[in-house]
């Protein structure tokens, strides 16, 4: 059995969270800002599909990029070069969850359900949710969005609607961060496409450990006030 969440903004520590389904934590309480960068600063994110009620998590093992270790293959390499898009930041926040919460083929369904969108706009709204966006003859072919608190960012999901389109987000939003001082980057399970990218998994212990330091380091004044110089040549 796992506890269930009141009003009261507590989580359960996340040594208590289940081998199977591995990591989950805790179920109710809700969206609110302040119980999400409550989780989030103790390595613990919401992930439940419709009908379901809110689902707390924190895997046994956590897929993370250290941005010094970003993969670019040769092929995405030259696509990054010949700079045929645009890349913006936190201009189509909603326009990005919206697309990442899109039924995509082969899915049997999405997570990113409208509580989660209200949610994490609320959070966009009050500067703790970023979006990166990619645009191609005017129109939004990728991006990500994720939660940031101090110097750790924590990535929730990402969409691409041309060849690589999410790949060059991700790499711009690995790039930019690891210029403003942030070495590890939350993106919570493992995925092929991310392992491609460098992404690997660390023991949750260590994550923890990690991120402890990091959500109270203060942000540098230019990580969100920041305009991206890449135009389409």
């Amino acid at each position: 059995m796992i506890p269930w969440l009141g009003h009261e903004l507590v989580f359960p520590p996340v040594r208590t969270a289940l081998a199977e389904p591995d990591g989950l934590l805790a179920a109710g309480g809700d969206l609110s800002p302040a119980r999400l960068l409550l989780g989030y600063s103790q390595g613990i994110f919401p992930w439940f599909s419709e009908g379901e009620p809110i689902l707390w998590w924190s895997p046994a093992q956590r897929m993370v990029l250290f941005p010094s270790r970003l993969r670019v293959s040769r092929s995405l390499d030259k696509t990054l070069r010949n700079r045929r898009y645009r890349v913006t930041l936190d201009s189509a926040f909603r326009q990005v969850m919206e697309a990442c919460a899109a039924p995509r083929a082969g899915a049997a369904g999405t997570w990113i359900i409208q509580p989660m969108v209200e949610a994490y706009c609320r959070l966009h709204q009050i500067g703790a949710a970023h979006s990166f966006e990619v645009w191609m003859d005017g129109e939004l072919v990728g991006g990500l969005y994720g939660v940031a608190l101090g110097r750790m960012f924590y990535g929730e999901s990402m969409f691409s609607r041309r060849t690589d389109a999410s790949k060059i987000a991700f790499v711009h939003m690995a790039r930019h961060l690891q210029a403003q001082g942030v070495d590890m980057i939350d993106c919570q399970m493992y995925t092929p496409h991310l392992a491609s990218l460098g992404a690997t998994l660390i023991p949750r212990a260590e994550f923890i450990a990690t991120l402890k330091n990091k959500t109270l380091e203060p942000q540098a004044d230019s990580m969100w006030n920041y305009c991206f110089d890449h135009e389409p040549s």
